[in-house]
């Protein structure tokens, strides 16, 4: 038997060709349901940081009486960015986590985990230079 024969282990292992069509973990709602809650999270994350780093250029460039360099504001500003980026996360409003998904699960299990439009919503559309009034 050749030691690095993997085909014939992972047929021992219960792991051979057919394995991944029998068992796929993208079928199993609880796995869905954490890949979405930690793609959302991610994003959250990732927004968060592009906030915290705009947020440090806007006190860097202000004036030393700006409302933006008051460090009682400070906080309050971090936390209202991060309250934002959480509420723009869970609208998936800059796709990370539908792209992150779109990797992890399949490509029917992840059209079902993408969040339904809201009542009334509009889709939004590019206007070319010509479409501007």
């Amino acid at each position: 038997m050749n030691p690095l024969d993997l085909t014939s282990k992972l047929t021992r292992a219960g792991m051979g060709a057919d394995h991944e069509a029998a068992v796929t973990p993208a079928a199993d709602p609880a796995f869905v349901a954490k890949a979405t809650k930690a793609a959302i999270e991610f994003e959250s994350f990732f927004i968060g940081n592009m906030l915290q780093q705009m947020r440090s250029g806007t006190r860097a460039m202000a004036d030393d009486d700006s409302v933006f360099k008051d460090p009682v504001n400070r906080d309050m500003q971090d936390m209202a960015d991060n309250m934002m980026a959480g509420q723009m996360a869970h609208q998936r409003a800059f796709g990370v986590a539908d792209a992150i998904l779109r990797q992890l699960l399949p490509a029917t299990v992840a059209q079902t985990a993408a969040p339904a439009a809201p009542a009334g919503a509009q889709p939004i559309t590019r206007q070319t230079p010509q479409q501007k009034i």
